[in-house]
């Protein structure tokens, strides 16, 4: 790699860790831009500001500093031109994410050495009446208060399949599958695997458990009733009116992440998918632990030898 782009999360300071990134960057030839926007945000000397498609189309491999939703956005950035996306964690869950914000140095000393490997994602193609979108984690019609829940009909390969009558009708793809789809109750699908997952969330009646579909089953899903909203990959991307249709296709190998070999990435969202059916926030876990181990923890912390 010759020239990295740094996807970082709006609002959360990341500066520390584009200081990291900088640092090995500089040390092994390799230039490092940002977004023009970016780059005065953070005021970081050494990193070069481009124009957003500059940054999409001539970098070699891309680092996303923040959550899941700054990963998804850097892989929708450079689906045209796919290069290899490091997801760096600095959000609440970040199941996507290959490596927490402490392991980034250990991450790119494993870049550099050979040990990382890059593994292909594919990606929904949704047709609407605003043009063409793409969504790596799911494209959601959501019903608004007020405006009626969401009535369509799914039609699969160009036959009818059945109704919904929901609060939400969930289209996700694998990789996605953990996310708004498991809220609602949908199965975990592994990300190695290809096809859409379509759950409904809140069935009134119609149909009321997921189905996956496979990769070469387009779907066609024409609105019956309601104004929902329609979000692609958490984005809010609009609003549909009864009679709008979405077409949906499966694109395989339209994104790449990379894998650090060692990293401990699926033990993690293992752990953290089982701390979601808990009644408790996240900071909140902390309060389960015996007073003994954390103080433990906490002088380990400040005094690792």
């Amino acid at each position: 790699m010759t020239r990295i782009g740094l996807v970082l999360h709006p609002r959360r300071d990341c500066s520390p860790a584009v200081g990291q990134v900088l640092a090995w960057t500089s040390s092994h030839g390799v230039e490092l831009v940002a977004s023009s926007d970016d780059v005065t945000r953070l005021g970081v000397s050494g990193l070069i500001p481009v124009a957003v498609d500059d940054l999409a189309g001539s970098c070699d491999g891309i680092i996303a500093l923040g959550g899941d939703g700054t990963l998804l956005g850097a892989m929708r950035l450079v689906s045209a031109r796919p290069v290899p996306v490091l997801g760096v964690n600095f959000g609440n869950l970040g199941f996507l994410a290959e490596v927490e914000g402490a392991e980034l140095d250990r991450a790119l000393s494993a870049m550099a050495e050979g040990g990382s490997t890059v593994e292909m994602r594919g990606c929904l193609v949704v047709r609407h009446t605003g043009g063409e979108s793409l969504a790596f984690n799911d494209a959601v019609v959501a019903r608004v208060p007020g405006e009626g829940m969401v009535e369509a009909t799914l039609s699969v390969a160009g036959r009818r399949y059945g109704h919904y009558r929901c609060d939400a009708l969930i289209l996700a793809t694998p990789m996605g599958s953990t996310a708004y789809s498991y809220a609602a109750g949908g199965p975990v699908v592994s990300p190695g695997a290809e096809g859409i997952l379509v759950t409904p969330s809140a069935p009134l009646n119609g149909i009321a458990r997921s189905v996956l579909l496979g990769p070469n089953e387009p779907l066609r899903l024409e609105l019956t009733g309601g104004r929902p909203a329609f979000e692609l990959d958490g984005v809010l991307t609009g609003r549909l009116e009864a009679g709008e249709v979405l077409e949906v296709d499966w694109r395989p190998d339209a994104g790449r992440l990379v894998r650090i070999e060692g990293s401990r990435a699926a033990d993690r969202s293992r752990v953290k998918l089982s701390l979601l059916d808990l009644p408790l926030l996240p900071q909140e876990l902390v309060e389960l632990v015996p007073e003994s181990l954390r103080r433990r923890l906490g002088d380990g912390a400040s005094n690792p030898g």
